[in-house]
């Protein structure tokens, strides 16, 4: 239990460079990125710094020195003519990775790991069992760190902040190569809690190169390579969270109801509601005019639930069609509200519930579903998007 307290202490620090504010420490990102040229024998190149990644990707854009990426898939290649410092660098680091991930004892589901002499829990339970219980329960450490140090980075660094600004920015093909940085962290803290514990055998040039993007995980935001120059990002100046629903290794996601979640030192920005990535006139300014003119209805969904269901269905004058008592949620009501076609698109019902369970601040959360326009009884409507008859629903002890 030791090493796994010890290992998740190592990704939380890591969590934390991952979500830094901070300003960038530029002398140290700098002599990295210039070990790691000299890794692919190119020459140093000379730095650019930019406010934030949108300043980077103008000009990244348009430099003929940040061309197309090829990876190479044997030994890398030593001088080869048209083969680019950022393919270059995209492949020292693909196979750093795949030697880092061959050092370290993997989950028996890819075969690297022993067979343990009795069941382990199933990888859902490990996801919602604390490391010391799991461990008790049977699991290996393998799966244990792969949890609650690998997927936990991943998740909360990978998926949870780098992909809804990425979104942002639309910085998929044909962009320039990005390297992330402090968001790296999301793998880079994995390979490094499993030395740091002695579990996996790595060699020592690989801990090496691993430190290099160590430091730049702990120094800057995204960066770009190019031949003779890079173009290095600042931190953000803020990033706003909250845990993630049901967390139990550390996990995040993004939030701010006041503001950008995330935001920049050039007043750029990425607006996330409950980790929803929206316009930003979802936070700044809904009003019933945009939610009716919005295609989208998770981003619809998300401005009705900020001015409020209530205040949505008087300002859009929706029709009330009936109201009964809840019997899937006892002492809470159902209303039935007759949504216009020239509102949403189409014709629609919409029934307005309140949540089964309580969420984490203690309140029951009020929303509404969107049902079939032929649907007149409440409690039918109810059992609908239950796949369940008015009936059926009726006789329900309590839903969630």
């Amino acid at each position: 239990m030791d090493r796994a307290r010890e290992a998740c202490a190592v990704r939380d620090a890591w969590l934390a460079h991952g979500l830094s504010a901070h300003s960038a420490e530029r002398a140290e990102a700098e002599d990295a990125v210039r070990e790691l040229y000299r890794l692919i024998d190119a020459p140093a190149p000379r730095f650019t710094w930019v406010d934030s990644p949108s300043a980077g990707l103008e000009l990244v854009r348009t430099d003929p020195a940040f061309g197309p990426v090829r990876l190479h898939t044997g030994v890398l290649p030593d001088r080869a003519e048209g083969w680019s410092p950022p393919s270059r660098l995209a492949t020292l680091q693909s196979e750093l990775r795949d030697r880092l991930e061959s050092s370290v004892r993997g989950p028996d589901r890819y075969g690297w790991s022993l067979r343990p002499l009795k069941p382990e829990p199933d990888w859902e339970q490990l996801r919602s069992t604390a490391p010391r219980e799991a461990l008790a329960a049977g699991a290996s450490l393998d799966r244990v760190l792969w949890v609650a140090v690998r997927d936990a980075l991943r998740g909360s660094l990978g998926d949870a902040v780098r992909a809804p600004v990425r979104s942002a920015l639309r910085t998929d093909s044909p962009d320039p190569l990005t390297w992330w940085g402090q968001h790296d962290a999301s793998w880079v803290g994995h390979y490094d809690a499993c030395a740091r514990i002695g579990h996996g055998w790595f060699a020592a040039g690989d801990l090496a190169q691993l430190g290099l993007w160590a430091r730049l995980a702990r120094s800057t935001g995204w960066w770009w390579a190019g031949e003779g120059r890079c173009v290095m990002a600042e931190r953000p100046a803020a990033v706003h969270t909250e845990p993630a629903p049901g967390a139990v290794h550390g996990e995040i996601r993004l939030h701010h109801d006041d503001g950008p979640a995330v935001r920049f030192r050039d007043g750029s920005g990425v607006y996330v509601l409950h980790g929803a990535r929206v316009p930003g006139w979802v936070v700044t300014g809904p009003t019933v005019e945009r939610i009716h003119a919005e295609t989208n209805v998770e981003v619809r969904r998300a401005a009705i639930e900020r001015i409020g269901w209530d205040a949505y269905i008087e300002q859009a004058g929706l029709r009330l069609v009936g109201t009964a008592d809840d019997p899937g949620n006892p002492g809470f009501r159902l209303r039935l509200y007759d949504v216009p076609r020239e509102l949403w698109g189409r014709s629609a019902r919409l029934l307005l519930t309140v949540n089964g369970s309580v969420e984490p601040d203690g309140r029951r959360r009020q929303y509404a579903l969107g049902v079939p326009a032929f649907l007149d009884d409440p409690v039918a409507a109810a059992g609908w998007s239950y796949g369940l008859s008015g009936e059926q629903y009726g006789r329900l002890r309590r839903r969630t």
